[in-house]
């Protein structure tokens, strides 16, 4: 599923009341918006049956290039990390 399927998704879902699809992008767009806020502010995002996103830190590292062959310092960095919720597990 992508955004746009997203956004048709919750729009089509009567329940929402959100009668414009218009609307349903402002409410993906600020979930995901809060989602990166939380991130970048506590590090760690939970949501219960869901998930949990959290902020990972990358060690330095040596890599290959492809093309070449020849070893390359791979810098460190930070990513984040979701790890499914028990309601996601067991949906799977």
């Amino acid at each position: 599923m992508n955004k746009a399927q997203l956004v048709d998704a919750l729009h089509k879902d009567k329940s929402l009341g959100l009668e414009s699809r218009a609307r349903a992008e402002r409410v993906a767009n600020a979930v995901v918006d809060t989602i990166c806020q939380g991130i970048q502010k506590d590090k760690s995002v939970q949501i219960i049956g869901f998930g949990t996103f959290t902020v990972r830190t990358r060690k330095a590292r040596k890599g290959r290039n492809p093309r070449t062959g020849e070893t390359i310092k791979i810098k460190a960095s930070k990513t984040v990390g979701f790890r499914p919720g028990r309601g996601l597990r067991d949906m799977l």
